[in-house]
């Protein structure tokens, strides 16, 4: 059974919450604010975007001993074969001791700033083309608003009514002519070499796909992440490689977030029995899951192999008590439990024996 509203809950009850979201907020919107604002690094920053699972809406809430993550991608104008990686991230060693003293380090690909509330990644890129700066600068690339705030304006607004950065966005999205980017470089310190990445490309592609999907897909993939932190904690993949595997497995046309999980799942197990090799979005030479070993790889199929079995059980179910708990199965105690009197056969969104919810946005995305 498909549970509408038993899914609109547990969604409910693995986003991110509302003081959450505004420490994120509160988080990036000053580091931007102070990236912009200072003297010597405003001289070469080009913009700052919000990159990751929160612009993306695809964040989950933390575990009970962390604290949410927020990407801040912040294009420069430095050439990289002027600047080993880590002596470009040194120029950003002023500006992180006066804000952030004893409370930042060096990362891989990224510095990273763990605030009592929050923890930012800050990653540096070099300088883009020309071309591309003034693509970069507008509101429709910097704005604060996620995929899931987006969708819900294009939702509850006509065409005529939509602003400049809405208009802007739509036009990214479908990949118009003069919004075409190439792949920024990004320091990697790991291997003293500039590597390609594409944030703009994986969030385009993450909308695309949603609308595919029929509002369905982000929720998707909030859906299986908390699955794996469940059943498969601390292992790989990890949040965005399990993210993209999601992407490539979950069908286009589904109606429905427990339709995505099971088809997913499903496919994981029916056409990747090994570890594949997944083309990063705009970087196609970038495999996803370069760095998960076979063994690894093994251990999670394993797990999605159990798993697949119990979503299809969930989802044939005939019965709203047996698909619930199959669910609760699955998800665990997130997911609501059936009422004791739930025995008796339901619809299979199962409205008949739970009162019908609203969500926000009227609900597209659950």
């Amino acid at each position: 059974m498909k549970l509408t509203t038993y899914f609109n809950d547990f969604l409910s009850n693995i986003r991110l919450t509302k003081n959450q979201v505004d420490d994120l907020i509160k988080g990036h919107k000053t580091l931007r604010e102070r990236l912009e604002g200072d003297d010597t690094l405003s001289k070469i920053i080009v913009s700052t975007f919000l990159q990751g699972s929160y612009r993306r809406s695809t964040a989950v809430k933390p575990k009970s001993d962390q604290r949410s993550d927020v990407d801040v991608i912040v294009v420069t104008k430095l050439v990289k074969d002027d600047y080993t990686p880590d002596e470009a991230m040194k120029v950003f060693e002023p500006f992180m001791e006066k804000y952030y003293k004893g409370k930042y380090r060096y990362q891989g690909r990224s510095i990273g700033i763990e605030l009592s509330y929050v923890d930012l990644d800050v990653v540096i890129t070099s300088a883009p083309s020309e071309a591309e700066e003034g693509i970069l600068e507008t509101e429709s690339v910097e704005t604060n608003s996620t995929i899931e705030e987006l969708e819900a304006i294009v939702k509850s607004y006509s065409a005529y009514q939509y602003n400049s950065e809405v208009r802007g966005f739509l036009a990214f999205a479908n990949n118009e002519p003069e919004w075409k980017t190439s792949p920024l470089h990004i320091p990697d310190r790991s291997v003293e070499e500039w590597k390609e990445t594409h944030p703009l490309e994986q969030i385009r592609w993450t909308w695309n796909k949603n609308a595919s999907c029929n509002g369905h897909y982000i929720n998707v993939v909030k859906a299986l992440k908390w699955w794996k932190r469940v059943n498969d904690p601390g292992n790989h993949p990890k949040s965005y490689p399990l993210e993209h595997l999601i992407g490539q497995t979950c069908p286009d046309h589904i109606t429905s977030v427990a339709e995505g999980v099971t088809f997913a799942l499903e496919a994981i197990v029916s056409n990747h029995p090994t570890k594949p090799f997944l083309a990063d979005h705009g970087v196609p030479e970038h495999d996803v899951f370069a760095r998960i070993t076979d063994e690894e790889y093994d251990t999670f199929y394993k797990k999605v192999q159990t798993a697949a079995t119990i979503a299809r059980q969930a989802l044939d179910a005939v019965t709203v008590k047996e698909s619930a708990n199959k669910w609760i199965e699955l998800f665990g105690s997130k997911f609501p439990s059936p009422p004791a009197d739930t025995s008796t056969n339901s619809s299979s969104n199962g409205f008949s024996s739970r009162i019908e919810k609203t969500t926000p946005g009227g609900g597209r995305f659950a």
